[in-house]
């Protein structure tokens, strides 16, 4: 399966690409045009204008989609497309706010009165829709839609104050549990490397994204980070699931490293049969069948990239891409350049895929079509409750960032590692937030509220990248992950996916590898 290889959908719509520019965060305010811009529209005048203006960075929503609990099976395809319909209006709305720089300055309440207050009307329609669905199916719709519907501004200089970012990732409640990933508090980590006054300019001639991320403060170098034990995101200080007692075997599948390009901008378990529902584009490994329309019964008749035929489980991530100007096969697509995400996309060196135990317990079959996100696409604005990033680069994974892109030194190799939840309800593939039937450990390494131990999914990513240069306070040649535009491209945004289609022999492998203390593949 190619790039372009979709089913029953209508064709992408493309849009114009006016500049390679976005909204970049300055001293004080937002500086410079956006992709946004419109053609006819004068560089220098909109500098001018934003420069002048203390400037709205982005927009941040409550999360709807994670405040709904409680959705009955027979409303969720409704509802999961009403979810993206908010998604696309916070897009659209990061559209106005980058595209209206002049009319922001000369009006201090336009942001308020021009963006914030439609988005609001949109939003509570929309909810008002969910609610609806909800009730329909015999359900109990949440209360306070205005509370939910509301969105605010983020000003430019809390963003680069670093609000958001460097904080204690603890308290991760999935599944009614205290997740405290261990405290990674590593906000000294990404210090202020400079005003980034970027005006019009490109990321030092190379033709990359100036504005909407990232961004100087975005990147640290790895050397200087502290030593913090390895990859988190296990359960509390760290801890591995694995370890002595209980079940200590691992069994590793190869699945390729996308080498076919299998893209697309959909994801089929936060929104089904949404073309577009990421609004970025995902690497995709293991099942090559997975689009926003994919049946779990065509999961299951697919080919598959691994080596093992009895897996035709899908993982998939968003792509990291080098801004160094490379017009993408999506440069004028929705989900590509057409929202913020341009260059060049990188092709994983490794891809690591490996499965580890309970270290209090055995573990049990996952069920068949079992869905798990690790992460949050959206922790920039929805907060850390379920980012989940751990940011390193080879011969220095002791020393993890969480909210910062690493520099590596040469020689040294980009690394991105998701470690996903191991707890298991024991009856659901998938909840209405996507979340809350699956879980971390404890602390223990015991799983709470009667959950059972599955096997866990630890997916680790290599890139060989040109480590990103720091000049007069501007990134030169920086690589991102793809994002929503309104997470402006933040290292804290990182996230993974998985859905079980290991056939039933394969998994019983699993299991009796990882229980017997084996090491399989």
């Amino acid at each position: 399966m190619g790039r372009t290889n979709r089913k029953r959908r209508s064709t992408l719509a493309n849009r114009a690409i006016a500049a390679s520019a976005a909204l970049a965060l300055g001293g004080g305010g937002l500086l410079a045009a956006n992709i946004y811009a419109s053609a006819g529209e004068s560089n220098n005048s909109t500098q001018n204008a934003q420069t002048t203006a203390a400037g709205v960075a982005t927009i941040k929503c409550p999360d709807v989609g994670q405040q709904l609990t409680d959705v009955p099976k027979g409303a969720r395809a409704g509802v999961d497309k009403e979810l993206a319909k908010l998604d696309q209006q916070v897009t659209e709305a990061y559209k106005r706010l980058a595209d209206t720089r002049q009319a922001q300055a000369g009006d201090s309440g336009y942001v308020n009165n021009a963006i914030l207050s439609p988005l609001k009307s949109k939003r509570t329609a929309t909810i008002d829709r969910i609610n609806i669905n909800i009730k329909r199916a015999g359900g109990q719709a949440p209360q306070g839609a205005d509370q939910l519907a509301g969105c605010e501004g983020v000003p430019a200089d809390e963003i680069n104050a670093g609000e958001g970012q460097g904080q204690d990732q603890g308290g991760q409640d999935q599944g009614g549990q205290d997740q405290d990933q261990g405290g990674q508090d590593q906000g000294g980590q990404g210090q202020d490397q400079g005003g980034q006054d970027q005006g019009d300019q490109d990321q030092g001639g190379d033709g990359g994204q100036v504005l909407n991320g990232p961004e100087a403060g975005d990147f640290q170098d790895i050397t200087q980070v502290q030593p913090t034990g390895g990859a988190k995101g296990v359960g509390p200080n760290g801890l591995p699931a694995n370890g002595d007692g209980g079940s200590t075997g691992t069994f590793t599948t190869s699945c390729g490293t996308n080498g076919n390009d299998n893209h697309n901008s959909d994801n089929i378990i936060v929104a089904p049969g949404v073309d577009n529902g990421a609004q970025h584009t995902h690497d995709y490994v293991g099942n090559q069948d997975n689009d926003a329309f994919t049946s779990d019964q065509e999961f299951l008749q697919a080919d598959t990239s691994c080596q093992n035929q009895g897996d035709k489980s899908s993982y998939y991530w968003p792509v990291l891409r080098l801004q160094d100007g490379t017009d993408e096969f999506d440069a004028n697509d929705l989900g590509g350049g057409a929202e913020g995400n341009i260059g060049k996309i990188l092709e994983a060196s490794q891809a690591e895929l490996k499965f580890v135990g309970n270290k209090a317990s055995d573990v049990v079959a996952m069920p068949s079509a079992l869905r798990i996100i690790t992460g949050d696409a959206k922790a920039f604005t929805n907060g850390l409750a379920n980012a989940n990033t751990n940011w390193s680069c080879t011969g220095f994974e002791d020393r993890q960032l969480t909210d910062k892109y690493p520099i590596c030194p040469e020689g040294s190799s980009v690394v991105r590692t998701s470690f996903f939840q191991s707890c298991w309800d024991g009856q659901n593939i998938d909840s209405a937030n996507h979340r809350t039937h699956v879980a971390f450990v404890q602390e223990d390494g015991t799983c709470a509220n009667g959950f059972q131990a599955i096997p866990q999914l630890q997916a680790r990513l290599v890139y060989d990248v040109p480590a990103p240069q720091i000049e007069n306070g501007q990134v030169v040649n920086p690589f991102a992950v793809d994002g929503f535009p309104d997470q402006l491209h933040k290292a804290i945004t990182d996230h993974n996916d998985f859905i079980n289609f290991f056939d039933e022999n394969t998994m019983n492998q699993v299991v009796d590898c990882i229980n017997s203390g084996q090491d399989c593949q």
